[in-house]
Parts: C-alpha cells; sequence; structure tokens
C-alpha cells in the first residue's frame, strides 16, 4: 500500500493519510460506498459502481485513492479509462472518434458520512491529478458527469477549472452535466464574449445555452440561490 501524503482535519485536528489503492481493498471500497449510499436522502446523486467496474478501474484501467483515519477507509476517488464506452463522454464535448482514447473520466467520488465537511472531494481532486501526471499516459482530456443538482460535486469540478460543457441523458433516463477540462495545457485565457447567470434549479434554459456554445464556468451564490455562470468565448 503506498502512502502518498498525510494531512490534518481543521476542526478535528485529526490526523489523515491518503493511499493509492488497488485490487486487495475491493471489499472495503464497495462497503464504504454502499454505507455512504444507504446514508443519503437523495440516492439520485450516488451513481454506484459495481464490483466487476471497480475491478476494471483497479486493473491498470484508471486510478483510485483513498483516504484513511485510524487505519480505516474513509473516502475513496477514482480516475477510469472509459475505452471504448458506448456512451462516451469524448463525444459530448465534439471530440472526433480518432481522439476518444486521450479522454479519461473522473469517476466516482465519495467520503463517509462523520467525515463529510472536511474539503476531502477537493483534496483528493486536486491528488488524484497529481498522481495521474507522475505516469506516462495519453490523456489530454479529463471529463466527468454531475447530477445538475448536486452542489457539492458542482463546486468540486468547478475548483479544479472544469467546464460545463453539454447536458446529456444517461444511466438510466438521467440527466447529468458532461464537465471537461484540457490536462496540462497552457494555453493563453480565453477572451469572453458574453456571459449569463441562470438559476441552478433552470436546467432547460442552461441547456439552450449549452446549444449555443456557452459553457458554464463558475457556481454562483446569491440571497440564498445558486446560479450557474456560463460565458461564450470569443473564437478567431
Amino acid at each position: 500500500m503506498l502512502k502518498i501524503t498525510e494531512g490534518k482535519f481543521k476542526k478535528t485536528k485529526q490526523i489523515y493519510e491518503v493511499r493509492s489503492l488497488n485490487a486487495s481493498h475491493l471489499e472495503k471500497i464497495i462497503k464504504l460506498q454502499n454505507h455512504v449510499y444507504e446514508q443519503l436522502a437523495d440516492k439520485s446523486k450516488l451513481e454506484r459502481l459495481n464490483e466487476s467496474e471497480f475491478k476494471f478501474i483497479l486493473s491498470e484501467n484508471g486510478l483510485m485513492i483513498g483516504v484513511y483515519v485510524d487505519n480505516e477507509l474513509i473516502a475513496v476517488r477514482a480516475l477510469l479509462d472509459p475505452k471504448d464506452d458506448p456512451n462516451h463522454l469524448g463525444l459530448a464535448i465534439g471530440l472526433e472518434e480518432k481522439d476518444l482514447n486521450k479522454v479519461i473520466y473522473q469517476e466516482v467520488s465519495f467520503v463517509h458520512p462523520d467525515y463529510q465537511g472536511n474539503s476531502l472531494q477537493k483534496i483528493m481532486g486536486d491528488l488524484i491529478m497529481k498522481e495521474l501526471s507522475k505516469k506516462e499516459h495519453p490523456y489530454l482530456y479529463v471529463c466527468a458527469t454531475v447530477a445538475p443538482d448536486n452542489i457539492p460535486s458542482l463546486k468540486d469540478k468547478f475548483a479544479q477549472q472544469m467546464e460545463i460543457k453539454a447536458l446529456v441523458t444517461i444511466y438510466g433516463k438521467k440527466q447529468r452535466y458532461v464537465f471537461a477540462k484540457e490536462i496540462n495545457q497552457k494555453k493563453p485565457k480565453k477572451e469572453i464574449k458574453k456571459e449569463e447567470y441562470v438559476k441552478l434549479a433552470d436546467v432547460n434554459h442552461i441547456k439552450e445555452f449549452l446549444k449555443h456554445n456557452f459553457v458554464g464556468t463558475k457556481l454562483v451564490e446569491e440571497n440564498e440561490e445558486y446560479f450557474i455562470k456560463l460565458v461564450q468565448y470569443k473564437t478567431d
């Protein structure tokens, strides 16, 4: 088991350790996922993976890290090489078929209820991308899906400078935003042509903007209400 780093929670001062995970941790990973799922008031916010899907990732088809407190697994985050996913997110963000092998997914991420509120989603998000950067890989894009009303996950993706590129219907007719970001591509900052703020709950309105080359760049809270900032970049 490879230790990646350790830290201390600001609130409780507990020490945590982040480790890479492998197939030997499968049982504990599934047990934690199921516990998190059962505690959710809205179970649609976590799209669980089954045993074979976890095994696929842990068989060198991605990357998985875990957070431990007192040697107990309390949080997990994964990256997945989607291979020939029939609903490949690369197509949703406008890539051609020949470039789909350059996409990696930010897959499932979950935190034990007792440890939520410690920014573990963000900590794991930063660390797993750093771990990926240490390896030789073909990926140029990272993609992820988020339920339109999943505020913690929306904040997590925006914190990583990912953008909403599309709204798709997958996972048994569920609506999901497709987030994407180019990996390690240093490009000049894009100039904004137009910007709009749309209520988070107004998914259909946001969808119309996405169809007209707008992308979601930020979650904004104002007067106890959330809005998505949508921008349209200038083109050369």
